[in-house]
């Protein structure tokens, strides 16, 4: 089965923070993993959800897997995030859309906490 991959972010009037969640999106596509990768954004960012899973159908995705870019689980992840999900879902009804966990409790944490006070060290 064809896997789509979206990242996806809350969005930010602050370009350089979209174009950052762009920026880690094409370095997940670039690593050959997945096929169809796409950015897509809550708010504040293009495209938005929607248009992201269109795209990745389009291309022949028949399952999605929706990756939050979020730290920990808030009100975006549990209301909002379920609501467009569910939407999306009626009009693709012949595709699976699935969606992780956010990255808080991922072991990798812990080693960028100590990675970053170590880099304030020097």
């Amino acid at each position: 089965m064809s896997t789509g991959i979206v990242v996806f972010a809350h969005g930010s009037r602050i370009a350089s923070a979209n174009d950052a969640v762009r920026t880690i999106t094409a370095d997940l596509k670039s690593t050959g993993a997945f096929e169809y990768v796409e950015a897509a954004f809550l708010e504040l960012g293009h495209p938005d959800l929607a248009e992201a899973v269109a795209r990745l159908v389009g291309r022949g995705a028949r399952r999605i897997v929706v990756i939050p870019y979020f730290l920990t689980l808030g009100t975006h992840l549990e209301r909002d995030l379920p609501a467009l999900v569910k939407g999306i879902a009626q009009l693709y009804p012949k595709v699976e859309i699935a969606v992780t966990p956010p990255l808080d409790g991922h072991p990798a944490l812990l080693q960028i906490l100590l990675d970053r006070a170590a880099a304030a060290e020097k």
